[in-house]
């Protein structure tokens, strides 16, 4: 017999009644029954009830341990009693009559429980997260991550594409955020960097000749958490494809998502395949985001001519400044109370807006404070624009750029929250196309990339040295479940000239991108294939298919939100011999100091 184990704990059913069985995990829980004394057994594959009888000399071992002490136990499966199977348990139907146990590790007192959904603090959490791993939900998460990742190698095998592995230890990149630098010991004063992700090296295998890259590819990113980021480091499904159109990139793409969601879903339903394009520009107009969360059934509409010279003076005065009114639809509504009205103008002025404006269209009219103030025939010009019927409600936003379409977007999220409208237990998938190339930097009024610097801009050269750069649109794309980004991605530029025109409008010279970019530049005059490719993360796939609201969640060992590892102590402080070596010296920020009186 095998020192720790013949099955594992979940393994055991009815038909192995009789026999002699031995097995290893932890205590999960005990219950003592008159001095009868049950253990219910776990390893990686689940459960089994041991029962060690109150006459049994093993007794004294065992009912001293605390729960999550390792034992190896060997003894006899027997059938429970009819009253006492736990159809909850695939195991339910038996128990294991203990005839040996060996104590393999006394586990000490625990700084929470295993067992149970109890809900601790996340930074207790994290610094034990060997202890929380252990924990149901958690531990399916990161088994769920596993299998994922093994579907996505299959399916991208299948389709023709290569595992490659592209270095870390790199050069820095302007991906949009801050690199980790790495001093590099042998050449003082120089630094690697940690890839922000493996664009140029991915670019670099089709010049060289291979036709479908592919990779698990970690990427590194000095940049705050959010719910959906992890700091530090996330996975993504990595890849590229020479002579490959756009379409070809989604035609890859798709059966791969649509495989994933569908196997690991839960039965949720999924966007069938091809999935929706929807322009960059009309994802901002009718869902004010360009990550549309196609759950949700509401869209806007420009009432800015409904306004313009009104009698409603504030949106008056907005639509002669050259800004925008949107209307955000709210079905049945107007049965609502006053309540449900205010509420919605309180969460509007703590996200910053002045009120959130509305109409109910009821029985025996229109009424609101617009409406009181709105000529009737502006009134009833929006209710047909925005296909309202009596019972129905709409709000109003107004205003100028980016925050007035930000804030329509999340009006529009928010009111089909309070509305119960968001589709239950369904994937809606949707590309973003025709992105702008390029933005104008808030801060400084210049040019700057908006996605992939090396992206192909529609229309080539002739539209960079033609068009008003705001206008050229470039060959990116994103693709998007509901309302989560998984992937960005892009045709690439492949030409030398044209790199250096698209560098050149957002502020570089030739020099600029031969010294920061020489090793792609120098390539693509050696013959370059058109391609492209995309990269969808899988710590969002995964957290998406989990249904978890943070990304941590689904991560095996996560840092803080402050880039911290509270398990492993890190970041952490280097010896000044250490330093020394690396030829680096300290100018820290000095503490802040407070008045004492």
């Amino acid at each position: 017999m095998h020192l720790y184990r013949t099955h594992l704990c979940a393994d055991l059913r009815a038909t192995h009644a009789g026999e002699t069985v031995r097995l290893s995990g932890w205590i999960h829980s005990k219950r003592d029954h008159g001095g009868l004394l049950f253990i219910d057994l776990r390893d990686d594959s689940g459960l089994t009830q041991i029962v060690i009888p109150a006459e049994s000399p093993l007794l004294a071992n065992v009912e001293h341990l605390r729960v999550e002490s390792v034992l190896t136990i060997t003894g006899k499966v027997v059938l429970r009693d009819k009253e006492t199977i736990n159809p909850r348990l695939p195991t339910g139907e038996i128990e294991v009559q203990a005839q040996d146990i060996t104590i393999q590790s006394a586990a000490a007192v625990l700084p929470f429980q295993v067992a149970g959904q109890e809900h601790y603090p996340e930074e207790l959490r994290l610094k034990y997260r060997y202890l929380d791993l252990r924990r149901e939900k958690l531990h399916h998460n990161i088994l769920l991550r596993s299998k994922v990742i093994a579907s996505l190698r299959h399916s991208m095998t299948e389709q023709g594409f290569v595992e490659f592995q592209t270095p870390i230890l790199t050069a820095s990149s302007p991906e949009g955020a801050r690199d980790f630098l790495v001093p590099a010991r042998l050449h003082p004063g120089k630094f690697y960097a940690l890839p922000q992700a493996p664009q140029q090296f991915k670019q670099l295998a089709m010049i060289a000749g291979f036709d479908r890259y592919f990779q698990i590819a970690p990427c590194f990113r000095d940049e705050a958490s959010r719910a959906d980021r992890s700091p530090g480091e996330f996975y993504q499904l990595d890849f590229e494809m020479a002579f490959a159109t756009q379409e070809d990139v989604f035609a890859t793409l798709e059966p791969v998502l649509e495989k994933i969601f569908k196997e690991y879903g839960n039965n949720r339903t999924v966007s069938p395949t091809p999935f929706e394009r929807i322009p960059y520009h009309t994802a901002m107009k009718v869902y004010g985001s360009d990550k549309p969360d196609l759950r949700n059934p509401l869209k806007l509409t420009n009432v800015t001519e409904s306004f313009a010279n009104s009698g409603f003076g504030l949106f008056a005065k907005i639509a002669a400044s050259g800004g925008e009114i949107r209307a955000i639809p709210a079905p049945g509504a107007a049965a609502k109370p006053r309540s449900f009205f205010d509420k919605l103008n309180s969460w509007a002025r703590e996200e910053g807006a002045g009120g959130l404006g509305y109409i109910t269209f009821e029985e025996d009219g229109p009424k609101g404070p617009i409406a009181k103030n709105l000529e009737a025939d502006r009134v009833e010009q929006i209710r047909t624009v925005c296909h309202l019927n009596t019972g129905d409600a709409v709000f109003f936003v107004g205003g100028k750029g980016d925050d007035m379409v930000k804030f329509s977007g999340l009006v529009r999220t928010k009111i089909a929250q309070e509305l119960d409208l968001i589709e239950k237990n369904a994937f809606r998938f949707c590309w973003i196309v025709d992105f702008p190339m390029y933005e104008r930097n808030e801060e400084t009024g210049e040019i700057d990339f908006s996605h992939n610097p090396f992206s192909m801009p529609q229309g080539g050269l002739e539209a960079l040295e033609t068009l008003d750069p705001l206008q050229v649109k470039a060959y990116q794309y994103d693709i998007v479940c509901n309302g989560i980004e998984l992937s960005s991605g892009a045709i690439r530029n492949h030409k030398p000239e044209i790199m250096v025109k698209a560098f050149e409008i957002a502020g570089y010279t030739q020099k600029d991108v031969e010294e920061r970019f020489g090793g792609m530049f120098h390539a693509f005059s050696y013959g370059a294939p058109p391609h492209g490719g995309a990269a969808p993360g899988v710590d969002r796939i995964v957290m998406l298919l989990a249904d978890e609201p943070n990304i941590r969640e689904v991560i095996l060992f996560p840092l803080n939100q402050q880039g911290e590892d509270l398990m492993m102590g890190a970041p952490a402080e280097v010896t000044p011999q250490r330093l020394k070596e690396l030829f680096l010296a300290l100018d820290l920020p000095k503490p802040k100091t407070t008045k004492s009186f």
